[in-house]
């Protein structure tokens, strides 16, 4: 059972951290570094988003108690942001809704946050770890798994655009938005049978 969940969280938060279709925005935001700064910033942006997820991860259950925010709440509004990035993925060519920042070393905007732990990863994380509290090891396990697999991704963004070319690219970004669709409507339907007890 575990193990069922750890797959089925890795592949969920692989689809919402979204490697292939925030490839071209970051080799753009890359490309304005000197190139011996571009490693060690890219680490320290995926290092970054990383805490700040495992942070929501841990702080999901008191944040709830605090705000008074119930289960099916979470559900729904998590449900909703996915089908919002799904959207997005299926219908927009790049990952194209942050501004650039000509010439400034990025430190934490826009890689970090949004790009990475973006709201539909803060409320995933978050709903991982509210709805199935004794589950936290696999949901960690499974963060850093994901986070590793997109982190490894885009530090060979450039040479996996020349591979595979942009259409092969947005292809594979339309297909992932395709499956998320699936999930997120899937957690919308969860949370309303939950609300009326069905």
């Amino acid at each position: 059972m575990a193990q069922d969940n750890f797959w089925s969280a890795f592949v969920l938060l692989l689809l919402i951290l979204d490697p292939f279709g925030n490839l071209p925005f970051f080799i753009a935001v890359m490309r304005k570094l000197p190139s011996k700064r571009r490693l060690p910033v890219a680490l320290r942006e995926i290092g970054i988003a990383y805490a700040v997820l495992l942070t929501f991860m841990f702080g999901g259950h008191g944040f709830l108690k605090l705000m008074n925010l119930s289960q099916p709440s979470i559900e729904v509004a998590g449900g909703v942001i996915l089908l919002l990035v799904a959207i997005k993925m299926i219908f927009s060519t790049t990952s194209e809704i942050f501004g650039g920042e000509g010439g400034r070393e990025p430190l934490i905007f826009p890689l970090a946050v949004p790009l990475l732990a973006g709201p539909s990863a803060l409320a995933t994380v978050l709903l991982l770890a509210s709805r199935q509290p004794g589950e936290i090891w696999t949901w960690v396990g499974a963060l850093s798994s994901a986070v590793a697999v997109t982190g490894g991704l885009l530090l060979m963004s450039e040479t996996l655009l020349k591979w595979l070319g942009d259409s092969v690219m947005n292809a594979a970004e339309k297909l992932m938005g395709l499956i998320l669709t699936a999930i997120a409507v899937n957690m919308l339907l969860s949370g309303i049978r939950s609300y009326f007890g069905l």
